[in-house]
């Protein structure tokens, strides 16, 4: 089969019609990627046992065998993987099929003297916890993290740009109190700071203890090693945050948090999505037409906000998805069952949901362009939202009931220019405070939205 049509076989859209916009993530989730991380952490706990002079029975590896041991890892290829896969197609399992090939392996580099201490006293979830722990971790930092960042950076372009662009808001879908579409965008970017610090500030866990968390045969084969100690140590080394009292498996709590973090993070940016599809719908922003691209097969006029309309869609899925895994990921029965297993292989999915979510909002962000001008001539058809500044100014000269005034006014009725400048003549106040009134303008009645763009909260 051509890949081609491989990926018009395939049944997910991330393997299929998206599977370029992913391809990162293939070094992370794909089963030839955690067949590498599991090398490299029986890899790497070989290594430990040997430099521990309690260990006796594994011999110290000089410079070059660990570094050939690593390279296991470090240069892993298609062969190796496919290899691996040839031992799990004969033994049914995964994890051994990993211990198995690295057994020949170990003989080929003239390192079978060693190979009795591969997988010793472990069970398959001490190397499948830390290989999750492992590669959703990087996944994060190399893939996730940089492709919200590049969001933040493009909000940061427009918060400053249209710092001082006034706009109509809007509450309950109706004229409200101006703004600026630079303090609009700020406040999402805000948001998103803080979000993405969540992300990246979950630090993973991971165990080492066997087969039901109690050092049973580590403390049965070596009783004279500081097991507790060694296992910290070790889980240290991979720069993950040791856990100790588990069961088999790994409690999943911090991937859990892990998961919800980027929920938040999806949620804000659907938010987002929803906001600029709506922008776009009222003409406020302008999308620039890509050359030979059809937005519509029968209207040849419509430029779609497909971009923000995808990067919704595929939020959700991620949203959804994600919320799935944070409920479902810290439940086990009793000390062990394998639901969490058949769960965690489609945490790429997630991943790869809340990737393609931001590269097409990402994209659809780059496209827009800001119609100040149509800004500026739907706020000055809304002389109504002064009425909110009439109103609190005469509050504060002590001007009877000024609220009920501008109601009677304002509320539910098209009130123009001329009709506030009569309701001002009319008023019994200072002739200074009507001049003070009369000065109001909708396009300037925006407070500190413009320095407010301009202000970097989160993180």
């Amino acid at each position: 089969m051509t890949d081609d049509m491989a990926r018009l076989a395939a049944i997910s859209p991330l393997d299929g019609r998206y599977r370029d916009d992913v391809a990162a993530l293939s070094s992370y989730f794909s089963e030839a990627a955690l067949f590498r991380y599991r090398v490299r952490v029986e890899v790497e706990y070989l290594i430990f046992l040997a430099r521990s002079a309690r260990v006796e029975f594994v011999p110290a590896f000089d410079t070059a065998q660990q570094a050939g041991l690593r390279a296991l890892y470090r240069q892993f290829s298609d062969a190796d993987a496919l290899a691996i896969s040839a031992w799990d197609r004969r033994v049914n399992h995964d994890v051994k099929a990993v211990e198995y090939w690295l057994r020949e392996r170990m003989d080929d580099m003239g390192l079978g003297a060693w190979k009795e201490a591969v997988h010793f006293a472990l069970t398959s979830e001490d190397v499948n916890n830390l290989s999750y722990g492992l590669l959703v971790r990087d996944a994060r930092d190399a893939v996730l993290l940089p492709a919200l960042g590049q969001i933040e950076a493009r909000l940061r372009e427009l918060a400053l740009s249209e710092a001082g662009s006034p706009m109509l808001a809007r509450t309950h879908g109706q004229p409200a109190t101006p703004t600026t579409f630079g303090k609009e965008m700020n406040v999402f970017l805000s948001r998103l700071r803080r979000a993405v610090a969540d992300v990246g500030g979950v630090k993973l866990t991971g165990k080492l203890n066997g087969a039901t968390g109690t050092f049973a045969a580590h403390y049965a084969a070596l009783p004279q090693v500081d097991w507790q100690k060694f296992s910290a140590a070790f889980v240290r080394s991979l720069d993950l945050e040791p856990v100790l009292l588990t069961t088999q498996i790994e409690p999943h709590d911090t991937l859990a948090a892990l998961c919800d973090a980027i929920k938040r993070a999806n949620s804000v940016l659907i938010d987002l999505s929803q906001d600029c599809w709506r922008y776009i719908s009222d003409g406020y922003l302008a999308q620039a037409p890509k050359p030979g691209e059809v937005g519509s097969s029968t209207m040849p006029h419509k430029v779609n906000p497909i971009d923000f309309e995808n990067g919704e869609g595929n939020l959700g899925i991620a949203i959804a998805l994600l919320e799935h895994f944070s409920r479902k990921l810290p439940i086990s029965r009793l000390q062990r069952d394998l639901s969490d297993s058949t769960v965690l292989r489609s945490m790429g999915a997630a991943f790869g949901y809340s990737l393609l979510g931001a590269q097409r909002l990402l994209r659809g962000l780059g496209k827009v362009s800001v119609r100040r001008d149509l800004l500026l001539a739907e706020l000055s058809a809304h002389p109504e939202v002064l009425a909110e500044a009439v109103q609190t100014i005469l509050r504060r000269v002590g001007y009877p009931e000024p609220y009920e005034a501008l109601k009677g006014l304002s509320r539910g009725r098209a009130m123009t220019m001329d009709d506030l400048r009569a309701f001002v003549a009319g008023l019994a106040v200072d002739d200074s405070v009507k001049a003070e009134l009369l000065a109001l303008a909708p396009e300037r009645y925006v407070g500190l939205a413009a320095r407010l763009a301009t202000i970097l909260e989160g993180r």
